[in-house]
């Protein structure tokens, strides 16, 4: 049984400016693989989730988790409703 792994890759991808392709190309995936990790239709191997991160100099569970992440501006403005 595989749980489904929660990310924020699109997020950070938008917030770098890195294509899906660039990304794919820099990690050694397909684009669609970036794609369809990205809407949690593919749950990352854990060496793909890896070197995802250190693409981004980010530690693994900045982008990835097996819980739902709370949503940035709710982090960002401390909302707790």
């Amino acid at each position: 049984m595989s749980e489904q792994v929660h990310n924020r890759l699109s997020v950070v991808r938008a917030e770098r400016k890195v294509s899906r392709q660039t990304l794919a190309e820099a990690v050694g995936a397909h684009y669609q693989t970036i794609g369809y990790i990205e809407r949690g239709q593919y749950n990352p191997s854990l060496d793909l989730a890896l070197r995802i991160a250190a693409y981004f100099g980010l530690p693994v569970e900045a982008l990835f988790s097996l819980e739902a992440f709370t949503p940035l501006t709710d982090e960002v403005y401390r909302r707790t409703t």
